[in-house]
């Protein structure tokens, strides 16, 4: 069954906006649409929607401040969706508490992909039904039970490399930015030191991937982050 949703697309340019406005009302998703910040922060209050597709380049205001704001207000995914390619700005963004990045120009199929994957997850977690398994390719890690397997053999991690895996899979097919992962596994005093993180995904790559040289299921946003695909 197919998840519908409100969506919230930010969009100055009218021609992306109408393009965007089609892809998600023939997926069967409702559309409400706000040309700048003013507009978009008005709509948040009363559409309430259930994803909000953010640019980030709007006449009135940077769209990188209105993620805290929309954060704050809303529990709505907030994917951006920005020509905008530069890692410190999707670093920022993630950061701030976007749910994903799609750089402009973007594949319409792969951004409804990451919205289906988005309301999943949310669905899941409003349901009050914690993920405690997830299974990406042959490899299967119970998150109750702190195992991880392999075509069905347990594999051994060391607890960094445990707890990275881990967080990337609580958030699956979501980018983690370096800062996020470093804060969640070595602590606040550590997130600048991105060897640690590099160190335990190699040892991951290692131990999990089919070929550690073309990984297939812990990706790297070049100096971004790490995504799991599950």
């Amino acid at each position: 069954m197919v998840q519908t949703a409100k969506i919230l697309v930010v969009e100055d340019d009218l021609h992306i906006r109408r393009l965007l406005r089609t892809t998600m009302q023939r997926a069967g998703h409702a559309v409400v649409e706000a040309a700048d910040a003013r507009q978009a922060v008005s709509l948040l209050d009363i559409e309430q929607p259930d994803v909000v597709l953010l640019d980030l380049g709007l006449p009135d205001r940077d769209g990188l401040e209105l993620i805290g704001p929309i954060r704050r207000r809303s529990t709505a995914i907030i994917i951006v969706v920005s020509a905008r390619d530069d890692s410190s700005e999707k670093v920022t963004a993630l950061d701030l508490g976007a749910d994903d990045y799609v750089t402009k120009p973007f594949d319409t199929d792969e951004l409804l992909a990451r919205i289906r994957t988005a309301l999943r997850h949310r669905r899941t977690a409003a349901a009050g039904d914690d993920v405690t398994v997830v299974e990406a390719g042959s490899v299967r890690i119970d998150l109750e039970h702190r195992r991880v397997s392999k075509d069905g053999l347990d594999v051994h991690l060391t607890p960094k490399e445990y707890a990275v895996l881990a967080e990337l899979a609580r958030r699956p097919d979501r980018v983690l930015s370096h800062t996020q992962l470093l804060k969640s596994v070595w602590g606040p005093a550590h997130v600048e030191r991105v060897e640690y993180l590099r160190i335990a995904v190699r040892g991951l790559r290692q131990k999990l991937e089919a070929d550690p040289t073309q990984p297939k299921l812990i990706i790297n946003e070049l100096a971004v982050g790490y995504r799991l695909r599950a």
